[in-house]
């Protein structure tokens, strides 16, 4: 899936700002264990281990997920948060677009 960076930056601010997101890895993992996020964001960087277990529990739960093309600084920022951010969890897309852009993959 290739959206213009600033435009997922974009869709996922928006997410931060008017819906609900959960932010880490650990988390996003125990929130894919009860299957309620709508979609997952992964960072470009995150631990390879932390994102492959990722991965598995959003096939499992059947949660798309967004690979973010940033590090998780850059996540962070995204977010608001000065905090690096790996991973999120969508709970509610609020205003943002980001879901009709996943559902186009």
């Amino acid at each position: 899936m290739h959206m213009a960076g600033i435009e997922v930056d974009k869709s996922i601010r928006l997410c931060v700002d008017s819906g609900k997101v959960e932010l880490g890895a650990d988390k996003t993992k125990k929130l894919l264990l009860t299957g309620e996020p709508k979609l997952v964001v992964i960072a470009a960087n995150c631990p390879t281990n932390t994102a492959q277990e990722l991965r598995r529990y959003g096939e499992l739960a059947g949660v798309p997920i967004l690979d973010y093309p940033g590090t998780s600084i850059e996540l962070g920022v995204v977010c608001g948060r000065p905090f690096t951010v790996s991973a999120m969890a969508v709970m509610n897309a609020g205003n943002s677009e980001i879901m009709q852009a996943v559902k186009k993959k």
